[in-house]
């Protein structure tokens, strides 16, 4: 049997998590896939939350997915769809399934030995499991015990119905339906067109083949991407660090940035590293998604975020940056944030995530007298205290307040004085920011000001 792809106009893609826990950075790219795809044909993006398994999921896991999949800017194009919305219609599948004889019901007992058996009883039973007629599926509709498909991804597929397994139970004796029935019934009402998953689903769509059969249904083009592994090459997990995009937006990632990488991991065009949405949405076509497992590299995503971070607008990045600050627990200023709005394209050529850019600008919002870290403190004794004391002295003489006069100034007071410079620039670098780590003094001399900037240097000497 080979897959029917559906004849509708419109292409439709979904994710689909189980609220259990985090969006998972690979159940992420799964959604950046299925969208850039929707939108490259014109199509919609839908998610539906399978949330029936009521032991294991939360309230809060669902806040997280959908929150997660806001910030990373995948959010569904119509509302999103909660799977026990959808029980009734999973139970008229089962009775349809049954009615035509492609599945049964079944009672498990108890024998005095303490073993269990599973025994076949009439439809009209109650509190039974239900169990899908994989044979007379395959001689019904001439499958030779072969589910084949063409997957978009991986090319020609062809499973042996042996390696299912028996009979799937596709409702449980309250009722309730399994995974495999739920999400083909689900998929088929959502009229979802094209499934993209992971390829650990791979062993499912057999069963869901089955069932679409069954009952009748057009089958979706399936494409099961391979999974994103670390660098000791095993599935992507806890233990190779951050996994889920709310730790990402904690570590100082910026959602396109995040984006950007995850399309790059599977998906490439050409030597391109750096590729907008707008960009990928254009090029973007399932086919094109590597067959091998793709390794997450943080220092790449590093680069990337470093990438974004310099073209972001001022504005935009204040933004994200306040929360990072805020975080910082020094008291935040409206003068302070105006300073590093100001300061915003020299702080941002340095750092690689927010987090490197809250701590670089964090000086700004500092009062006199300054703490002073070790190396600060060092800078500002011996020769350097007097470096200090006489520069502070000739720019109270300045005429204008520039950064390219205060650098002419402390450059012809070295020249003179047969100083160098960098000696004469690490002590007001500690005075200005209470670190000697920093962008240069004169761009911060001028950002503050004459008062804000004498008022430190004094304050140091």
């Amino acid at each position: 049997m080979t897959s029917k792809v559906k004849s509708l106009n419109l292409i439709k893609t979904r994710f689909a998590p189980s609220p259990t826990g985090m969006l998972h950075i690979g159940g992420a790219r799964t959604a950046l896939f299925s969208k850039l795809y929707a939108r490259h044909c014109g199509g919609e993006f839908l998610v539906r939350i399978e949330d029936t398994d009521k032991e294991r999921n939360s309230n809060e896991a669902v806040q997280a997915i959908t929150e997660g999949m806001d910030w990373l800017g995948l959010s569904p194009d119509k509302q999103y769809i909660y799977q026990s919305d959808q029980i009734e219609a999973h139970k008229q599948a089962v009775q349809n399934l049954l009615d035509n004889g492609y599945a049964y019901k079944v009672k498990r007992t108890e024998e005095a030995n303490g073993e269990f058996s599973e025994i076949t009883v009439a439809n009209e039973e109650t509190d039974c499991a239900v169990r899908l007629n994989i044979q007379k599926i395959s001689d019904d509709f001439e499958m030779y015990n072969t589910v084949k498909w063409k997957d978009a991804v991986q090319g020609k597929v062809e499973y042996k119905l042996d390696n299912i397994g028996g009979d799937l139970i596709i409702a449980r004796s309250d009722g309730t339906p399994t995974y495999n029935l739920a999400v083909t019934v689900d998929d088929a009402n959502m009229e979802i067109t094209h499934v993209i998953r992971g390829d650990d689903h791979i062993n499912n769509t057999p069963k869901q083949i089955l069932i679409y059969t069954a009952l009748g249904l057009e089958i979706p083009t399936f494409a099961h991407i391979p999974l994103i592994h670390g660098a000791d090459g095993k599935k992507l997990s806890k233990r190779h660090g951050a996994i889920s995009a709310f730790e990402f937006k904690q570590q100082g990632y910026l959602p396109e940035a995040v984006c950007n990488y995850l399309l790059r991991l599977g998906w490439s065009n050409g030597d391109d590293e750096v590729i907008s949405i707008e960009e990928a949405i254009k090029l973007f076509d399932i086919c094109n998604i590597n067959k091998g497992a793709s390794t997450f590299n943080t220092k790449k995503l590093d680069w990337l975020n470093a990438q974004y971070i310099k073209k972001a607008k001022p504005e935009e990045l204040m933004l994200l940056l306040k929360p990072f600050l805020e975080k910082t627990g020094i008291p935040i200023t409206e003068q302070g944030l105006k300073w590093i709005e100001k300061s915003l394209p020299e702080l941002s050529q340095r750092a690689k995530r927010l987090t490197d850019l809250a701590d670089s600008a964090v000086f700004y919002l500092k009062t006199v007298p300054l703490q002073m870290d070790e190396k600060a403190t060092n800078a500002i004794t011996g020769e350097g205290a007097k470096y200090l004391k006489q520069a502070t002295e000739l720019f109270e003489k300045a005429n204008s307040w520039n950064q390219d006069t205060l650098h002419d100034i402390i450059h012809t007071y070295c020249e003179e004085n047969d100083y160098k410079f960098g000696a004469v620039a690490m002590p007001l670098r500690a005075a200005l920011t209470g670190t000697t780590n920093s962008p240069s003094v004169f761009h911060i001399m001028e950002v503050m000001g004459r008062d804000e900037s004498l008022s430190r240097l004094k304050s140091s000497n």
